[in-house]
């Protein structure tokens, strides 16, 4: 699989109905759980693997443009309870910019929540 061909795409989108439903349930994923369920629906992606990271910022750019909550911030690893550091890297780029001294993830979480469960 490799970013923009077929399968990647398929396991894109099942990548974003996965984490919409995790942001309507009020709950956080890790990468490894997010790796078996798209295992599930037949995308072999691994949870340390550079495709995973590719789908997730995918998905957020595909979720989420400028203000809107990233949709990826529902990712934690296991070991943290926090997100892999490139997810802060992505939130600090374009379109997001993310770069208030104020922002939190956990803000970011929460908007996140809250946008999926008005929806």
């Amino acid at each position: 699989m490799k970013q923009g061909d077929e399968k990647y795409q398929e396991a894109l989108a099942e990548a974003v109905n996965i984490l919409r439903r995790w942001a309507r349930e009020g709950r956080v994923g890790s990468y490894k759980s997010l790796s078996e369920e798209l295992q599930t629906e037949g995308h072999r992606v691994h949870f340390r693997g550079p495709v995973i990271s590719h789908l997730l910022a995918d998905a957020c750019r595909q979720d989420s443009e400028g203000t809107a909550p990233m949709l990826s911030a529902l990712v934690v690893l296991k070991t943290t309870g926090r997100p892999a550091d490139q997810f802060f890297e992505l939130a600090i780029g374009a379109p997001f910019h993310r770069t208030s001294a104020d922002w939190t993830w956990e803000q970011e979480r929460a908007r996140v929540f809250a946008r999926y469960r008005e929806s």
